[in-house]
């Protein structure tokens, strides 16, 4: 492990354009929208990248050659977040494959959307074993091989901060839920210099949530800035967080929604 003091003794930076040249990333659910962006975003700056993904090997593979054509290592790795023992292999086979890892991100998600009346103890397990468990558990895991000055990014939601319609209380607890999280793992892993940040997107076109879906009007008119997010947006957050330039800032939630928490 190289020391703290290699990430403090930092007058300035001087940036390449290839700020993650020589790390390696690990993005849980990287094969498509918010995950698969951010999978290319950290290879475009250098990065060799694993990913992790439930059924869809063809679209995994599809980022892994796009990770490869920029010059980058990558791997895509079978892994559903509901099962613990696959969200910690799939941290062994990335430190198997390329010998370390020095980025985590905490992608993989699942929604769900109904009345409390109406959820069931299987989706309120189901919900927070994807949402919550899994990042908790793939940040231990993570944390026992990481160099010092890694970073731990989750991605969350902004409807952990603010609940502005009827039937997400499941789903907001559990995006709220890594905020605690992310606060307490930034002091364990502090005097280490691994930083741990969320970053909460708003309404984001993917296939998930359109951006001409039944809902997307309602969701354009709670906003500052009345248009979806690209998940390259969301990408270029979490890939600052993951560089040189963000090493003072941990502990924190970062909302990035075109204003719709304003």
């Amino acid at each position: 492990m190289s020391s703290l003091s290699d990430t403090k003794q930092h007058s300035g930076l001087k940036l390449s354009g290839l700020e993650l040249a020589g790390k390696v990333a690990l993005v849980t659910g990287g094969s498509r929208g918010i995950g698969a962006a951010i999978a290319v975003q950290l290879a475009t700056s250098g990065a060799d990248v694993a990913l992790t993904y439930v059924r869809s090997a063809e679209k995994a593979e599809a980022v892994v050659g796009q990770v490869e054509a920029l010059g980058r290592r990558g791997l895509a790795i079978q892994a559903d977040n509901a099962d613990a023992a696959a969200v910690e292999a799939a941290v062994t086979a990335t430190i198997a494959a390329f010998g370390r890892l020095d980025i985590l991100v905490n992608s993989a998600g699942i929604w769900h959307h109904g009345p409390i009346d109406t959820v069931s103890l299987e989706q309120l397990d189901e919900v927070m074993s994807v949402n919550f468990r899994a990042p908790f558990i793939a940040s231990k895991a993570a944390a026992g091989v990481m160099h010092d000055g890694g970073r731990i990014i989750s991605i969350g939601s902004n409807l952990a901060d603010r609940v502005p319609f009827e039937g997400i209380a499941l789903y907001s607890a559990s995006k709220a839920a890594l905020v605690g999280l992310t606060k307490g793992l930034a002091r364990d892993l502090g005097p280490r210099g691994i930083t741990v940040n969320v970053v909460h997107p708003g309404s984001t076109e993917t296939d998930m949530n359109p951006a001409e879906g039944d809902v997307a009007d309602y969701q354009r008119s709670l906003m500052a800035i009345p248009q979806f997010g690209l998940p390259d947006d969301i990408a270029g957050l979490v890939t600052w967080l993951a560089g040189p330039q963000s090493r003072f800032v941990t502990g924190a939630a970062l909302t990035i929604d075109g204003g719709t928490n304003a």
